[in-house]
């Protein structure tokens, strides 16, 4: 479909009633991604274990055990509204979690499994949630914590005993009745407890309401492009709202399979999940596909044409990744931007027709307008970095009304603030500068870090690069790039200043990074997002010592 038919003929009401079973006062998460599909033996979970054991689970059978574990926690008396964490990784038993909450309008909180106690503990007092479900190798981390709520844990293969006073989940699931009523709930009742993390401070809460659905359900069809017939993986973890809402809710919502890899990414789990489920639809972070450019050319050779589309989010995807994928792999790769307090709201859309321009992040989806503001929420005229706002007055798919806990509004007038930079187009396409705080003031002029980033990796030598200001007393802020190398090129002082004047001869005279440090890792978010405000603060740090 037409971009632009598409935008001008979004209307809520007819969408929701197109999408949903349920109506706008009376729905429920679990028939809307389960129930409702349950008849015959459709499939809804591709499922394979690190240890290469392969299984596959249609939604009857997601229902019959949702079902059975939405009784178990109502004998614990969980109620509608009451939070249910989960520390698990992709297995079945994270989803039939997730809809058994959902069945009796419980509200579902996600435990990233890499997180450590502290942060565990922070997300589930916050919460105040009833239950917490685990396997055995994430046990351990709830041991530290202060008044942690009942905890159901799943046995492993070995049989190895439980902790004292821990139900067993598929012994306590499989004593219950398969029959369980569906709760109904009102569209802007929470489904979903998230958090965020901003670049200081404790993550905080923002509760997703059941109208998130419509929006996820949309994404999947317009941005992701996806049709009943593509074998779709999108390889982000479900601990984090990218996975969450695009691994697991949007496709179950539209009857969709999915597919669970329980081992942690590589190019080899790549090339093998890639082949076996003749998968043709992959969505994931620019991290991960930037692993894939460095990879060794002949494990990726036979994954040329393979892809009928691909979709980043997360970061933005610079340029070098979109030419490798459109040379080595014959794919698209389209990048979206959107962040967990409102999904996906710009993308270059696979499901939709429109312009698509390298280093851009797209257009707004059907149902949001987007604006580029000053801090006083006055729009800005195009081609002008300013905050990336979403205008709420003219989006009527925005569900995000605020965090839980008390911070600084996000909201000025009717615009929501994404804490971003970027610019938009007199096209209607936008393009990303930064996070406002990752955003270089030098001599002046303001950079953003993508596009010195993006030049850098298109040096032969560089396998990835973040860049940041470093305090300077004659230009504000001097622009330093932290490097990998490629396997086998050695750092030198001649290397630093030939990818220095490399960014200079393709980028600009003033956005080009006057320092070069090689390192073997970059700082990054349990997601993948390269925390460049960690770089900062090393730098100031080392600034206070020399001067101190």
């Amino acid at each position: 479909m037409d971009y632009q038919n598409a935008v001008q003929a979004f209307d809520l009401e007819s969408t929701a009633k197109q999408m949903l079973s349920g109506s706008l006062d009376a729905l429920n998460a679990c028939y809307e991604c389960c129930d409702r599909h349950a008849d015959g033996d459709k499939i809804a979970l591709y499922w394979q274990g690190k240890d290469g054991r392969k299984e596959q689970y249609t939604f009857r059978e997601l229902k019959e055990w949702s079902s059975q574990f939405a009784n178990f926690l109502k004998s614990q008396g969980v109620k509608a509204g009451d939070r249910i964490s989960g520390l698990l990784p992709r297995t079945p038993e994270l989803i039939v979690t997730i809809l058994a909450a959902w069945r009796i309008g419980a509200v579902y909180q996600p435990l990233f499994t890499a997180f450590g106690p502290k942060a565990i503990e922070h997300r589930i007092q916050l919460a105040q949630s009833k239950l917490v479900v685990t396997d055995m190798g994430n046990r351990s981390k709830l041991d530290e914590i202060e008044k942690c709520p009942a905890i159901m844990t799943v046995a492993d293969a070995q049989g190895t005993p439980l902790k004292a006073g821990d139900f067993n989940f598929w012994n306590e699931v499989k004593q219950q009745s398969d029959q369980c009523d569906l709760v109904m709930r009102n569209i802007q009742d929470p489904f979903l407890l998230m958090f965020t993390s901003g670049t200081t401070g404790p993550a905080k809460p923002l509760e997703v309401p059941l109208k998130a659905l419509i929006a996820f359900g949309r994404y999947m069809q317009d941005a992701i492009g996806l049709t009943e017939e593509d074998s779709f993986w999108n390889i982000a973890d479900p601990g984090w709202a990218y996975g969450l809402y695009y691994a697991i809710t949007g496709p179950l919502f539209l009857g969709h399979a999915t597919l669970f890899y329980e081992g942690g990414f590589s190019t080899d789990s790549l090339c093998q999940i890639v082949k076996d489920y003749k998968v043709n639809n992959l969505a994931g972070a620019p991290t991960a596909y930037r692993m894939m450019m460095a990879a060794d050319p002949a494990q990726m050779a036979p994954l040329k044409g393979q892809f009928r589309v691909v979709s980043s989010a997360g970061e933005p995807l610079n340029p070098e990744v979109i030419r490798w994928f459109k040379q080595v792999l014959d794919a698209p790769i389209y990048d979206h931007y959107g962040q967990t307090e409102v999904g996906m709201v710009v993308c270059n859309h696979h499901g939709l027709k429109h312009e698509i321009h390298a280093g851009s992040a797209g257009f707004p989806s059907p149902g949001y307008r987007v604006a580029i503001v000053n801090e006083q929420g006055e729009e800005l005229p195009p081609d002008t970095p300013g905050i990336l706002a979403v205008d709420i007055s003219q989006s009527p798919m925005m569900w995000f009304g605020g965090y839980k806990e008390s911070r600084k509004s996000p909201f000025i007038s009717h615009y929501y603030l994404t804490g971003d930079t970027a610019e938009l187009h007199a096209d209607g396409s936008m393009s990303f500068v930064g996070r406002s705080d990752d955003v270089i003031t030098t001599s002046g002029y303001r950079i953003g870090p993508f596009d010195v980033e993006s030049a850098l990796l298109e040096h032969d030598a560089v396998i990835e690069a973040a860049v940041i200001g470093v305090p300077d007393p004659d230009r504000t802020e001097v622009v330093k790039a932290f490097v990998i190398l490629a396997a086998g090129v050695q750092p030198s002082d001649a290397l630093a200043e030939e990818l220095s004047q490399f960014v200079k001869r393709r980028l600009s005279a003033h956005a080009y990074p006057r320092l070069v440090e090689f390192v073997s890792e970059l700082p990054k978010t349990p997601s993948g997002k390269i925390q460049r405000f960690l770089l900062r603060n090393q730098e100031i740090a080392k600034q206070q010592a020399k001067a101190g």
